[in-house]
């Protein structure tokens, strides 16, 4: 049988292997997310609308919402 340090090993082999394959994913919806409500903030403190189209967002024109 296994003992907890081999239990332990193979857990953080685990989590390596899918932080390696999420990570870029997660940083990238974490980053969106950050520029997101730093634009809400400036907005709320400005009193204004916040802008549909963030700074450094991309949009595909063919998924766009039409007006």
């Amino acid at each position: 049988m296994f003992g907890l340090s081999e239990l332990a090993v193979i857990l953080v082999v685990v989590i390596v292997a899918l932080a390696v394959k999420k990570g870029p994913e997660l940083v990238r919806s974490a980053g969106k997310s950050a520029r997101i409500l730093k634009a809400e903030k400036k907005a709320a403190e400005e009193g204004t609308v916040a802008p549909r189209v963030i700074p450094g967002e991309t949009v595909d024109p063919a998924r766009a919402p039409e007006k």
